[in-house]
């Protein structure tokens, strides 16, 4: 069992390096396929180029640090490391949950939800099973 888990682990770490790739060498597609274009508040070429900065930063730090942790984490055995994503795609999660509650939900809204919960649970088991501390002496 955790030889499995510590492969998909891994396996979605990897994805995780695709997607901060793709946000890194082609902001303006990655971010159009989650819906997210880069405009900018008064429009024209500065605008476009701070939302594709912005885009290519924070879309790559927050696939790449999740996927370095991941892929780190399975590699040394290292459960603790899998805390990290499990809190950002968490966030993510309690992010989406709550912009349906306010927004409304709309036709696509379940896919980066599943994905975000897959994430999540899948880190959460993946610490339980690999060697990992406890939160007390993380947080100590």
């Amino acid at each position: 069992m955790r030889l499995v888990v510590t492969a998909l682990i891994f396996l979605t770490g990897l994805f995780d390096l695709f997607m901060a790739v793709s946000f890194l060498l082609d902001p303006g597609s990655a971010g159009a396929g989650l819906g997210v274009a880069a405009i900018g508040m008064a429009g024209g070429p500065q605008g476009a180029a701070a939302g594709l900065s912005t885009i290519r930063a924070d879309f790559t730090s927050f696939f790449g640090v999740g996927a370095f942790c991941m892929m780190w984490g399975a590699w040394r055995r290292n459960a603790d490391l899998l805390l990290v994503p499990a809190l950002l795609f968490g966030v993510s999660f309690v992010g989406r949950a709550v912009n349906v509650a306010m927004v409304g939900a709309y036709p696509q809204w379940p896919l980066p939800m599943g994905v975000e919960a897959f994430h999540v649970a899948l880190a959460l088991a993946a610490w339980r099973l690999l060697p990992h501390h406890r939160i007390s002496d993380i947080a100590a």
